[in-house]
């Protein structure tokens, strides 16, 4: 599962977070050319469940960027691809408060996330505000984590499937709580020990990631060749 962020201008962008268009263009081409399909993540875990995941790569974009409406749905159209875009419906139409460096970056409103709900991407959740869960008292992290799905189900309709632990940050009481709102799934980075339905890891994708980088990063952290099996 490839795990992005923004896409835009990655010029000023000290987290490493950004990927141009064209360079996103470029890397979801070099899938194609490998025999493989990006979909978002509740298509690719079904179908794991399935035993047809081989030629699947799940596509996830974390924080609920506004580019993702007008730089990056393009892009996975072209391609025929899905992703699962994780928002945070604390803060639609704000900006990424939680970064102390770097530009501001606008959020998806409501109405945007209605938009890529409809243009056929998976909305998951990023918590309320983007706070890191390990640690948070029980009253605060069930607002997180339920009080999220809520509200998501309001703006879509539809109760989302998948929670992505901001920054990646995951521990027992999160998993429990994750669990207990009624999420599937549960999206991390590196979980450890964790590792579990609820604590699924990721590779970070970043505009240097050509060819060489992507195979790398294939080797290392074994998202599917043809033929592979999950």
């Amino acid at each position: 599962m490839l795990m992005y962020h923004s896409v835009g201008d990655p010029a000023d962008d000290p987290y490493g977070i950004t990927v141009a268009r064209d360079r996103l263009d470029r890397q979801l081409a070099w899938l194609r050319r490998r025999g493989l399909t990006g979909v978002d993540v509740g298509t690719l875990l079904r179908a794991g469940a399935q035993g047809r995941a081989a030629r699947l790569v799940g596509l996830t974009f974390d924080d609920g960027y506004a580019d993702f409406l007008h730089e990056a749905l393009p892009v996975l159209r072209r391609h025929a691809f899905t992703a699962t875009v994780f928002v945070l419906p604390g803060r639609c139409g704000g900006a990424n408060g939680w970064d102390p460096l770097g530009p501001r970056k606008r959020l998806l409103t409501e109405d945007e996330i209605r938009a890529v709900a409809h243009a056929g991407m998976e909305i998951g959740s990023h918590g309320l505000y983007h706070r890191r869960l390990p640690g948070l008292p029980a009253a605060v992290l069930r607002r997180e984590t339920l009080h999220s799905r809520e509200l998501i189900r309001e703006i879509t309709g539809t109760a989302p499937d998948s929670f992505c632990y901001p920054y990646g940050e995951v521990g027992p009481e999160a998993i429990d709580a994750v669990r207990a709102a009624g999420y599937t799934y549960g999206f991390a980075i590196s979980p450890g020990p964790l590792l579990g339905p609820y604590a699924l890891p990721r590779t970070h994708i970043s505009h240097a990631d050509r060819g060489l980088r992507l195979w790398a990063k294939r080797l290392r952290h074994g998202f599917p060749l043809p033929g592979a099996a999950r």
